[in-house]
């Protein structure tokens, strides 16, 4: 159990890391963000959404309980990463500026898998009940 949630952790912790520091950059009209934002073709307002959803989510993954919010939170994280990532891709960037993506999307199945580990050992059947 403790190898499990020491993984769990770590992976989750990284992620939401990644999500807060993505969240602030989309709400504080971080000039690179709306750059980058404007080359892969989204609007503005894009980002401030994604930002406040991203923020909420943090949130979501945070608070005890709620496995059904948690399975839309994971599933969330991962259309806006893999998104994220064919963007860069369709917008003809180089593959060293979207690989690292990657990893990341790697590391939230991490914690996605270990998140499942953790209910099962606690005894939860089903987390979307």
């Amino acid at each position: 159990m403790k190898k499990i949630n020491i993984i769990y952790w770590i992976a989750t912790a990284i992620i939401l890391a990644l999500m807060l520091f993505s969240a602030f950059n989309s709400l504080t009209n971080n000039p690179q963000g709306v750059q980058m934002m404007t080359h892969l073709g989204y609007a503005p307002y894009v980002a401030h959404f994604l930002g406040v959803a991203k923020i909420l989510g943090v949130i979501a993954i945070l608070v005890p309980g709620y496995p059904r919010l948690k399975e839309w939170v994971y599933a969330g994280f991962t259309f806006d990463m893999v998104g994220a990532t064919y963007s860069m891709y369709a917008s003809g960037d180089p593959v060293a500026k979207w690989i690292f993506m990657l990893v990341f999307i790697a590391i939230l199945a991490a914690s996605y898998i270990y998140y499942h580990k953790r209910l099962r050992l606690k005894g939860v059947k089903d987390s979307t009940v």
